[in-house]
């Protein structure tokens, strides 16, 4: 039987990135089944037995830099056959599209709630936003668009909020973990990481992931670590440019040597040892990579009602939900959570849910519906 042959369109790979690690898991799981798979990338780092097809324009500014990509990609594929080109990238020329970016539509509005004054009408002016609604537009309005791989429930209802799809152009793909690597097991590292940050072994240790601070509620969980006991501590994984402002909030609260910038990682999985819970108060989130890393390694997940995994924490127990925020309702969550007995039982429950969602389960949904389109 002839393989069908797939083109993968994801602009560049950053070794923390949840978008890249999903394509990267994509290429791997596919990669000993039926289908020939070829990646389209500015540059790519690593991965084996598919080609890589550059498209790297030159180009000034974000907005620019978007544009430049979609169209040298749509240009690219023009020139070669494949029976279905999926992108991760707003563009028009692709049979599927994968929306791990959620609706940029509803990332502004929410972000928007956490805005003053100048800031706000500024987003709302501002020209990348503008085009990026716009390239949003045309691959949800275009007519080669075969489906809509959504990643949570909450990206479906809001797409077809925004764009009246019908349901059979958009299934739910979960993103897979690799449950073996992500495991209980990993507590073993929590001596070695708890000794190398200073953080007692009796400590509850809430431990955050992500880069990009400011949509994923650092500000709001800081606030929150001043009204939580000495003995519990925040360890944040993740970058971003303006990193010296939350430190110096964490000085101005008090909280110096209990919360803890541990900078990016190229491993996470012992960060996940150390750890009794993972928070994660996200202003928008499609469906966070950490989440499911987190419930896969046995911890319990606090996270906001704007994620995507939320429905999952929900659902099986494994977890608490609450708006971003509201820092009351934060506390209350992270308070709970400094009961061992409580978040063990959620720690079971999280990993129960994570093993339904390995690697496996995903390329076996991602094939069938590949088999099904073409």
């Amino acid at each position: 039987m002839k393989p069908i042959s797939i083109a993968l369109v994801r602009s560049r790979y950053a070794q923390d990135g949840g978008a890249e690690r999903f394509v990267s898991r994509v290429l791997e799981a596919l990669g000993s089944r039926n289908v020939q798979l070829a990646l389209v990338t500015r540059e790519w780092c690593g991965g084996k037995g598919f080609e890589v097809i550059i498209c790297n324009p030159f180009y000034i500014g974000r907005l620019w830099r978007d544009w430049s990509f979609a169209r040298a990609v749509c240009r690219e594929l023009k020139s070669r056959s494949f029976d279905l080109v999926q992108s991760h990238e707003r563009l028009s020329c692709c049979d599927v599209y994968r929306a791990g970016d959620g609706v940029h539509r509803e990332w502004l509005k929410q972000r928007a709630r956490a805005l003053r004054g100048r800031r706000r009408w500024m987003q709302a002016l501002n020209p990348y936003h503008l085009y990026v609604k716009w390239a949003e537009e045309k691959v949800f309005r275009s007519p080669r668009l075969k489906a809509v791989i959504c990643n949570s429930k909450m990206v479906k209802e809001e797409i077809q909020h925004y764009f009246g799809l019908p349901d059979e152009k958009l299934p739910i793909i979960h993103n897979g973990v690799d449950t073996e690597a992500f495991h209980p097991r990993l507590k073993r590292h929590r001596t070695e990481v708890r000794t190398k940050y200073n953080i007692p072994e009796e400590a509850r240790l809430f431990l955050f992931v992500g880069s990009g601070f400011e949509r994923k509620g650092v500000a709001v969980l800081l606030e929150v670590m001043a009204q939580m006991p000495p003995h519990a501590y925040l360890l944040i994984v993740g970058r971003d440019k303006r990193i010296k402002n939350f430190q110096r909030r964490v000085g101005q609260l008090g909280l110096s040597g209990r919360v803890i910038f541990a900078g990016s990682q190229p491993d996470v999985k012992p960060y996940y040892g150390a750890a009794d819970v993972l928070v994660l108060p996200t202003l928008y989130d499609p469906f966070p990579n950490v989440v499911l890393e987190a419930m896969a390694s046995g911890l319990p997940v606090i996270t906001s009602t704007k994620c995507g995994a939320a429905e999952l924490v929900e659902s099986s127990g494994g977890g608490l939900i609450c708006d971003a925020l509201d820092i009351s309702a934060l506390g209350k969550a992270m308070q709970s959570l400094l009961v061992l007995e409580r978040s063990a039982a959620m720690g079971r429950a999280a990993r129960a849910v994570a093993e339904r969602l390995d690697l496996s389960s995903m390329a076996h949904a991602l094939s069938a519906l590949y088999s099904r389109l073409v």
